[in-house]
């Protein structure tokens, strides 16, 4: 069934392959040269705002459960709608409302550095493997990694699928689509941020590196969610405004695909003039019927946060928790890319202090890491350089 061609009303073009890909887009953005101290600050802060994001939409990571109706009744309830600081706890929890189990250590008053997430794994995992491997980096070397410092049972949907297709001694690209049926779901989306770190300003090549991580485990539109996340992280570092930098990482999107597609409905709301309720609103009529772990709704709800949030990191991260769905994935993304857009110092203390500059990992050997050396190892890896030359066009 899987090798079977689409019916003839299907009218998008979806390449998996990386020349297709590369041939699809009409051109690549252009790189930008980020100044040191600009990058210094700008990571510090994409690594506090990305691991704040997550935390923040932890406890209501659920989006079959999580509406955004019923967020906004809880907060409402609670007297913190809408939301800019960490989700309040209720005693008692009133009925029909259940935070997720993590809520002792993610919600208001109750974070002391912060929580494990796969959110916060992949990055440092991407960093990790950028050190080692730089710009010689495959799909074989990112499912090595996996396989000796992630445990299984912390890898879920489209990973998991992947991870058990290597233990059963299948390669790229049969582990992204043998027995997978979570290949353009959000999880090599969550796994981009780190790329655009490192490519600061080098959308292209933020997106070119980071199809060697998601071909492990995604195709398709799966693929094309995280080359959009590592380059809409990179062209933050260098745009105006989040719809600069979102219609930058466009380009790297292939034009007649779904996700391209969602993108640039977004935009078109917000040129509209709509406000972002209304967005919503549209956003979930449209891409309703997607899992709500899948990449093109999630990435719908992160470029409207990014959008309407008038360049202000709270709102942001706020508005895309509100949005339901996948929140702590979508609030580490938009954490990502309004923490590089504000700078450190725009940061609210009231989310970054109770981090204490440091962060839980399930990674083999990097648990209790200093978000701090997180970032200062990233620094290195911009300003020198990766190891090898670039990958070809």
């Amino acid at each position: 069934m899987a090798d079977l061609p689409r019916t003839g009303e299907w009218r998008y073009e979806e390449p998996t392959a990386f020349d297709d890909i590369r041939q699809s887009l009409p051109s690549a953005p252009v790189a930008e040269t980020v100044g040191a101290s600009t990058l210094s600050d700008k990571i510090e802060a994409a690594w506090l705002g990305r691991i704040a994001g997550c935390n923040l939409g932890k406890p209501v990571e659920q989006g079959d459960h999580w509406t955004p109706d019923r967020i906004r009744e809880y907060l409402t309830i609670a007297g913190a709608y809408p939301l800019r600081d960490y989700v309040p706890v209720l005693d008692p929890m009133p009925a029909g409302f259940d935070l997720r189990d993590n809520w002792p250590e993610t919600t208001k008053g109750n974070v002391n550095g912060s929580a494990r997430d796969d959110d916060i794994d992949y990055p440092i995992l991407t960093l990790h493997l950028l050190e080692q491997h730089g710009a010689n980096l495959t799909p074989d070397l990112v499912g090595g990694a996996w396989r000796t410092l992630f445990p299984l049972e912390q890898v879920y949907t489209a990973e998991r699928a992947a991870y058990v297709n290597m233990v059963q001694g299948y390669r790229p690209p049969e582990t992204a689509t043998r027995r997978n049926p979570f290949r353009e779901w959000i999880g090599a989306q969550i796994r981009g941020d780190v790329f655009g770190y490192v490519f600061a300003g080098d959308p292209w090549g933020a997106a070119r590196l980071s199809y060697q991580d998601a071909a492990l485990s995604h195709v398709g539109n799966g693929i094309y969610g995280e080359m959009w996340a590592a380059a809409l992280v990179a062209a933050a570092f260098t745009a105006d405004d989040a719809r600069e930098a979102v219609e930058t990482a466009l380009l790297v999107v292939p034009p007649r695909s779904r996700l391209a597609e969602a993108i640039t409905k977004v935009l078109d709301l917000q040129a509209a003039g709509v406000s972002w309720d209304e967005a919503l609103t549209d956003i979930r009529a449209a891409y309703g019927h997607y899992s709500w772990v899948h990449t093109i709704n999630n990435a719908s709800a992160v470029v409207a946060a990014l959008l309407w949030a008038d360049g202000d990191y709270t709102t942001a991260v706020g508005r895309v928790v509100m949005s339901g769905w996948d929140t702590d994935s979508n609030g580490a993304t938009v954490g990502s890319v309004a923490a590089i857009l504000a700078g450190r110092d725009a940061l609210p203390h009231h989310l970054i202090d109770p981090l204490h500059d440091r962060t839980r990992s399930a990674l083999f050997g990097f648990d209790n890491s200093a978000i701090s050396d997180l970032a200062q190892r990233t620094v290195r890896l911009a300003v020198n350089g990766l190891r090898a030359a670039p990958l070809g066009d």
